[in-house]
């Protein structure tokens, strides 16, 4: 049973975008560092910030669920903090693993365009290894076994075989990397979308 300084907390920057997740854990360190405040939805449209200090006091004041509890104060877990001082999104490379693939193209064969469940979908080089192809984004798709063994070490145009949309990296996009396992609380639907 995961506890509540396990949950996910929703990071926005400076500017109010979302950046990435982090455990309540660390989120209360940020807090107690003075390095972020809580964001506290006050109706639709209206956000109240909240320091360590006025965090506790609304705490004693609105105690529910997803508290934690120390010898001297009970405390609400945050859902949403924003940093003081970071204004920019971290560009990151998106990792090339045959995951990431799947997902770039949408679980979807390039060439006969079905869109499968990932036991049934393959990585196809565009340009055969046995040709010099490499193995990067650029020259990767997904594929079905049934046209990746058509097309086999032929090139797209000798195969007359060619992808739907041309591979490329993706772009890394925030919460790309959001924690497998960890579920999105309603609070956050107003900074995702």
């Amino acid at each position: 049973m995961d506890s509540a300084l396990d949950s996910n907390v929703l990071v926005l920057n400076k500017l109010w975008q979302p950046i990435h997740t982090c455990s309540v854990r660390r989120a209360l360190k940020l807090l107690c560092l003075g390095h972020a405040q809580v964001v506290e939805a006050e109706g639709a449209s209206k956000y109240q910030t909240h320091d360590l200090g006025s965090w506790l006091e609304s705490s004693a004041e609105k105690l529910a669920e997803g508290v934690v509890r120390s010898v001297r104060f009970a405390m609400r877990v945050p859902k949403v903090i924003v940093l003081a001082m970071y204004d920019q999104l971290p560009m990151k490379e998106v990792r090339f693993t045959r995951r990431h693939v799947f997902l770039r193209d949408h679980h979807t064969c390039q060439y006969c365009g079905d869109c499968l469940p990932e036991h049934q979908l393959n990585l196809d080089h565009v340009i055969p290894r046995a040709r010099g192809g490499r193995m990067s984004w650029e020259n990767i798709v997904t594929s079905c076994f049934q046209c990746n063994n058509r097309k086999a070490n032929k090139l797209p145009h000798e195969a007359k075989m060619f992808p739907r949309k041309q591979p490329e990296a993706p772009r890394w996009r925030p919460l790309f990397g959001f924690r497998r396992g960890g579920t999105m609380d309603d609070s956050w639907e107003s900074f995702l979308y």
